[in-house]
């Protein structure tokens, strides 16, 4: 694949590596060839690097594939997926999910990547709506503040975060997974 072709989501391979390009500029010195900066993310550890190409080089495209996958349940230190269309299950291991299984919650559904037979990376939904189990104590009111008042709180999944003072035990928030914020309270449940 030409570098010209490269624009932001390809997968790359550089040394057997997947890569995706976060970020892909293009300059056009006074003299000389045109220049591609890369903005890269490896799919197999989520560290960052930045490649500067030639106009005319090469680089190898990444063959990957996208399916939809059901989180049934954890497994020890591996999370098991169900392929919506096959009903085949995979296991994933923690490591490959890093923060991300903060969020999963039983039954939802994940777009997960693969190159080959093998998991590269999973995309969660934007926002996903956790029940708060644990909050904080003890917060009291203050009067005319200009910044928002928060207190921790423990979700249904074990993820603890920063809430607004309004949020009670067995309220249902929606959370930003690119973010780990809170975005609303949704509602509560018994």
């Amino acid at each position: 694949m030409e570098i010209e072709d490269i624009h932001k989501n390809v997968k790359i391979l550089i040394g057997g590596i997947p890569y995706n390009v976060d970020e892909a500029e293009f300059m056009k010195p006074g003299k000389g060839r045109a220049i591609y900066r890369l903005k890269l993310r490896n799919l197999v550890n989520g560290s960052t690097a930045d490649r500067t190409y030639h106009s005319g080089e090469k680089v190898e495209e990444a063959h990957t594939t996208n399916f939809e996958g059901q989180y049934l349940y954890q497994e020890g230190e591996h999370y098991v997926f169900m392929n919506t269309e096959t009903f085949e299950q995979l296991l994933i291991d923690e490591k490959l999910l890093g923060n991300k299984k903060d969020f999963l919650k039983e039954s939802m559904v994940v777009s997960i990547l693969m190159m080959a037979d093998q998991p590269i990376d999973i995309t969660l939904p934007t926002f996903v709506e956790l029940k708060v189990k644990v909050v904080e104590s003890g917060v009291a009111p203050k009067r005319a503040t200009i910044t928002p008042q928060t207190k921790s709180a423990v979700m249904e999944t074990g993820y603890a975060m920063a809430v607004p003072a309004f949020v009670k035990e067995g309220d249902v928030i929606k959370v930003d997974t690119r973010t780990g914020g809170y975005v609303e309270r949704v509602g509560t449940k018994k």
